[in-house]
């Protein structure tokens, strides 16, 4: 049973790496095998947590068409967001709002993914999340 667990903890970090190395076709290939796409590594980390951290949207796309927990958290209690705010990402920051990722969940430094992006500064991700969370807005009270 180790030699199996190890086979599964590499099999999901492989998983996590295709993710954060913008490598569809392997991410693909592994969940065709069996690996599930919300697997989490030793830190909580997820597929969808290293795209948003590394901005590679079409593994987004391609996670959130697969119906991953957008909101997964890791052992501090980051998010994908916080991780795509953290790194500038602005199209993911958006794609994931869209998406539903929560605006308002705390890490372990009760920071939002809004306060992370105003404490590196990343006005740009500011303006985004400001942004597309208005427009999401507009959309549901049918005006947009």
């Amino acid at each position: 049973m180790g030699a199996e667990a190890n086979t599964d903890a590499e099999k999901i970090d492989d998983l996590l790496e295709a993710a954060r190395y913008d490598d569809i076709d392997d991410l693909r290939s592994l969940a065709s095998s069996g690996v599930p796409l919300d697997s989490r590594d030793s830190q909580g980390r997820s597929a969808l947590h290293m795209a948003a951290a590394n901005g590679h949207l079409a593994i987004i796309e391609y996670l959130i068409g697969e119906r991953v927990d957008i909101n997964a958290l890791n052992h501090e209690n980051n998010t994908p967001l916080h991780w795509a705010c953290l790194n500038g990402h602005v199209e993911v920051v958006k794609r994931l709002i869209i998406a539903g990722a929560d605006l308002s969940l705390l890490n372990r430094y009760e920071r939002t993914p809004m306060d992370e992006a105003i404490s590196g500064e990343k006005m740009d991700i500011v303006d985004a999340i400001n942004a597309t969370a208005a427009q999401m807005e507009l959309e549901n009270a049918g005006i947009a």
